[in-house]
């Protein structure tokens, strides 16, 4: 039988990590980047998603919401497992500030969601662009957000964001993590190129 530890260490393995100085969708700088298109490459999945549905299975949701790519695969997933709807939402902008993408419902949907009990879950949880926009965007649509879930939260953002929204955060593992506004970015400060994968 596999520990707790044993199960954080294979979540992990699902997400190759590189480390150096990148741009993150938020508008941040991290030195943390994950590849995540591997994520469901197989069934390597299907064990971590039916741990996720276990936590979010409590919360009695109607329906699991993803953000488009890694977010939605997953929310489908635990979606099938907890039985419920499953909807997502797509990037639809990209600013430049911080926190400025926009994350949209498709019209199909969103007339669907009003007075719905809904879970927010994402692959993982950093600086948690789409994961705020997401949340922004159901509330708009009528929808009543109780839970925010993720296999991996990194740092303390993801905690933040489920506190100032009044939200559990269910997550499979979580680990420190350092993301800096560019303006106070030690890597800017070194010299170091950013890069933008």
């Amino acid at each position: 039988m596999s520990t707790p530890h044993d199960q954080n260490d294979a979540v992990m393995r699902l997400m190759a990590a590189r480390t150096g100085h990148f741009l993150l969708e938020s508008g941040h700088h991290g030195e943390l980047w994950l590849e995540l298109d591997g994520l469901f490459w197989s069934d390597t999945v299907n064990a971590p998603a039916e741990r996720l549905a276990d936590r979010i299975r409590p919360h009695a949701v109607d329906v699991v919401c993803g953000p488009l790519v890694g977010g939605a695969l997953l929310a489908q997933l635990v979606a099938a497992r907890l039985g419920v709807a499953f909807c997502y939402t797509e990037r639809t902008s990209t600013g430049t500030g911080l926190y400025s993408a926009t994350y949209r419902l498709p019209a199909a949907l969103r007339s669907r969601l009003p007075g719905r009990r809904v879970a927010v879950v994402d692959d993982v949880v950093n600086a948690g662009s789409a994961v705020r926009a997401t949340l922004a965007d159901l509330t708009a649509a009528g929808a009543e957000v109780v839970a925010l879930g993720a296999l991996l939260a990194l740092g303390t953002t993801p905690a933040t964001i489920a506190a100032g929204a009044g939200l559990p955060l269910d997550v499979l593992v979580a680990r420190p993590n350092e993301i800096w506004e560019p303006d106070r970015c030690p890597r800017c400060a070194d010299g170091e190129p950013l890069h933008r994968p």
